[in-house]
């Protein structure tokens, strides 16, 4: 999964004083990042998950000590919005194909799904 990077906050969010804003994201994130961020949303926008739905204006509830996060769009609005998210084009060969095709979500460890119990031990998703 991609680096989130340190995603800044807008110019005019600054202006106005805000010093830190919400990020939610379908990748990971190194020590060195920064600020309020939600990682490893699953599935990912790459497998037309609801994060690949949210549009400018979109309302999304956190709420952290539930552990949930819901982007705030009727049910049919949503598939309206991922029947439109065109598939992504699948790699011909090499690895890239064979990390498309067998690497699981991020909140299953984004480990390869042939080798689940092939290691002698569970790999858990919080497994850094």
């Amino acid at each position: 999964m991609p680096e989130v990077g340190n995603l800044p906050l807008p110019k005019k969010l600054l202006a106005a004083g805000v010093t830190d804003m919400v990020r939610v994201s379908d990748a990971r994130m190194s020590g060195t990042a920064f600020g309020t961020v939600v990682l490893h949303v699953a599935p990912e926008a790459a497998a037309r998950g609801p994060l690949a739905a949210v549009r400018d204006g979109d309302l999304i509830s956190l709420d952290a000590a539930a552990g949930t996060l819901d982007l705030l769009v009727e049910a049919d609005e949503l598939e309206r919005r991922l029947a439109e998210v065109a598939p992504r084009e699948r790699p011909a060969s090499g690895y890239s194909r064979l990390y498309v095709d067998h690497v699981m979500q991020a909140d299953q460890g984004a480990d390869f799904d042939f080798l689940v119990g092939m290691r002698g031990a569970e790999v858990h998703g919080d497994n850094h």
